[in-house]
């Protein structure tokens, strides 16, 4: 079992190789998961050196290697869209701010998360396991990590999304565009409208954006984000 794996098994079995018996209707895929590794993490998988895939059906006493998926992976749509589940919000903002198109509701439950993923070929990424098993989902990806930015760098290692900081409303995922600073006299405070000149509004809920003085963390967030996905990149 691949060492980016182990984080799926319990930890007994996270030292050494995993020994499992298999049923006569058995898949590999199954076993796999029975282990605890949802499918939408592994990449190849090798029998006794030659390639399967996950429907092989084991024979008995085979070693079998289970690798993660190659990083960046490639997604099968021209455009790579994601929806998180509900526990995400956070990490879904950061998206947001760095221009990567990101669906998230807070109020969701798994089968209309599954249905909107599948329905808008959007990468449903989760820390559900569950939700990674099911039959249905067309993709699905875990986030690593329990803080956003560990969350956040591990999505861009993983995917290396194009980025386009700026041009998303971090609330509700619509296109930001800049408008004239008199539109927005009425919604801004005073000493705001007096230090700033650049103005963008959301073309979906039209909230009003500003470079303010929270602007420097955000800042921060992008550049290294940047930095991560060249990186990857190479």
């Amino acid at each position: 079992m691949a060492d980016d794996l182990g984080l799926f098994l319990p930890p007994r079995l996270r030292e050494g190789g995993v020994t499992a018996t298999a049923a006569d209707d058995s898949t590999l895929g199954h076993l796999v998961e029975s282990a605890g590794v949802p499918l939408p993490e592994v990449g190849r998988l090798v029998v006794d050196g030659a390639e399967a895939d996950a429907a092989y059906r084991p024979r008995g006493g085979e070693r079998v290697e289970v690798h993660a998926v190659t990083r960046p992976q490639a997604v099968p749509e021209p455009e790579l869209r994601f929806l998180l589940d509900v526990h995400l919000g956070t990490l879904a903002r950061r998206m947001r701010l760095l221009g990567i198109d990101t669906a998230y509701h807070n109020d969701c439950d798994d089968p209309v998360l599954v249905e909107q993923a599948n329905a808008e070929r959007r990468v449903l990424l989760t820390q559900d396991r569950g939700l990674l098993r099911r039959r249905n989902l067309w993709f699905g990806a875990y986030v690593r990590g329990t803080r956003p930015d560990a969350q956040l760098d591990d999505l861009l290692r993983r995917f290396a999304p194009p980025l386009a900081p700026w041009t998303l409303c971090t609330a509700c995922n619509g296109p930001l565009r800049p408008v004239p600073k008199e539109s927005v006299a009425d919604e801004v405070e005073p000493g705001t409208l007096a230090s700033v000149d650049s103005f963008a509004r959301c073309g979906s809920c039209d909230r009003v954006y500003w470079h303010g003085s929270h602007g420097g963390h955000l800042d921060e967030i992008v550049a290294k984000a940047r930095q991560t996905v060249e990186a990857v990149r190479g």
